[in-house]
Order: structure tokens, then sequence, then C-alpha cells
């Protein structure tokens, strides 16, 4: 009987037939095959592998979401016979197990909470798939809610929201910071006020101590006079240095008008 060599790549693990029933595994590297009564039927890849699977679904609050899920795997050495004949398609066995529960978790979910319990959503379905598929030859080592997109006009209406939200929090952050720029303006306006008045207070003190002064050592000094007219002499002199005062800028254009007798 001729026998041939067949070679199987690192990782993968050759099904081989005897007149077309299972007869044994060839592994990696160089493999002796009778022909024609032994036949290397099919190879399985060993490596852990990925299946991206895009799910439309409606959430409790009737928005439309599509997910994807990944879900890592690889076959389980000891159980290749089943991995290799229980399944026309293992892939179509784990997606179609990943849309029956993604289709009955999120249509009792908000779109909030969905978003918020993608972690669950993913147990959920490990949980699923790792009782069914080992049965299959497969171990599901890992389940992932890669991503939850909504409509683009759901979308859309969320982001106006949030940036709503986000001015509304702004607007009130500013007119808190006017408010108090306005309190704090207040009270250095008031304060400003007080102490011009203490500065004004103090000052026509000063002149009233020089006035009674002036007018007690004038009629001591000059007999004959009285504090009344020390007093229109003050009032005479200080109405000169105002109009000196009033000439003597530039930018002034006063006109004098003699004052008529009735």
């Amino acid at each position: 009987m001729p026998c041939c060599i067949e070679c199987i790549q690192t990782a993968e693990v050759g099904i081989v037939e005897r007149c077309g029933k299972y007869y044994r595994q060839a592994g990696p590297g160089a493999n002796c095959v009778c022909y024609p009564v032994d036949e290397i039927v099919g190879v399985v890849n060993m490596r852990v592998q990925q299946l991206d699977v895009e799910i439309e679904t409606k959430t409790l609050d009737n928005v439309f979401v599509m997910v994807v899920v990944s879900i890592q795997y690889s076959p389980i050495q000891e159980r290749l016979w089943e991995a290799f004949y229980s399944l026309e398609s293992h892939k179509l066995q784990i997606r179609a197990y990943i849309e029956d529960v993604v289709r009955a978790v999120l249509p009792t979910q908000s779109l909030d909470d969905a978003f918020e319990s993608k972690e669950a959503i993913a147990l959920s379905i490990k949980r699923r798939l790792d009782a069914t598929m080992h049965t299959y030859g497969y171990l599901i080592l890992n389940s992932l809610v890669t991503d939850m997109t909504p409509d683009y006009r759901v979308r859309n209406a969320m982001n106006e929201i949030n940036a709503s939200k986000r001015l509304k929090e702004a607007a009130a952050e500013k007119a808190e910071g006017d408010k108090v720029l306005s309190v704090k303006s207040a009270e250095a306006e008031a304060e400003s006020k007080y102490l011009s008045g203490v500065g004004v207070a103090r000052q026509r003190k000063a002149i009233v101590d020089g006035l009674k002064g002036s007018i007690a050592g004038f009629t001591s000094n000059i007999t004959g006079t009285s504090p009344k007219d020390v007093v229109d002499l003050l009032l005479i002199t200080q109405y000169f240095d105002m109009l000196r005062d009033i000439g003597s800028r530039p930018e002034c254009s006063t006109v004098y008008i003699p004052e008529e007798d009735e």
C-alpha cells in the first residue's frame, strides 16, 4: 500500500479518516498517510480566534442600537472530534447564541442603562456560550461588548442635551461670579465713600479750626474789628483765589457778567 507524507503546520491538527471513518489526529510536522485508505480530510486551527458579531436591536425606550460583540475562543485539544464533526459551522452557532442573548437583554433596559451594563451583557453571553460550546469542543476564553452605537439622530440629541447642561452650568457659574464681583464692588464703593466722608469731615474741621484761630488772632491784634469783619475778609480772599484758579486754566472759558441791580 503506497504511503505519502503530509505536512501539518504549527498550531494546527489534521483529521485523518480511514475509509471515510474517523481514524486519528495528525500533529504538526510530517505525517505518513496511507493513500487511498487514509486521508487527511481537514485541519483544526488550535490558535485563539476572534469572532466579531454586529447585532441591531431596540432598547426599552425604543432606541435602535448597533451592538458589536467580540468572542475569543479556541478548540479543546481533548475534544477535537466534536470540534470538527459536531457542527457544520461553529461561527454561525456562536453568532446565533450571541444574537439570542443580546436581543433578550437589551429590550429590558433603557439606553443609559445599556451603556452602564456592557460588562453584565458580556458576562451573560460568556455564560451562555460556555455551557453550549464546550459540548461542541470549543472553549470560550472571553466575551467583550466592544461597541454600542445608537442611531446618529439619537447621538446628536444626546450631545445637544449634554451641551445644554454644560452651558447651563457655565451660565450659573458666571452669574455667581458676577454676583461676587457686584457685592465686592458695592462693598468697595461703600468703604470708599465712608473714607471720603471721613476725609471731608476732617478737612472741614481743620478749616474751621484754622479760621477760628485766625479770627481770634486778628481781633486780638487789631482793635476795633469784629469777628464778622474777619469772616468777610476771609471769604473775599477765597473768592479771589477761586477766580485766579479758574482764569489760570487754559481749558476754561468762563464769562463773568456783572450782576444788575433790580
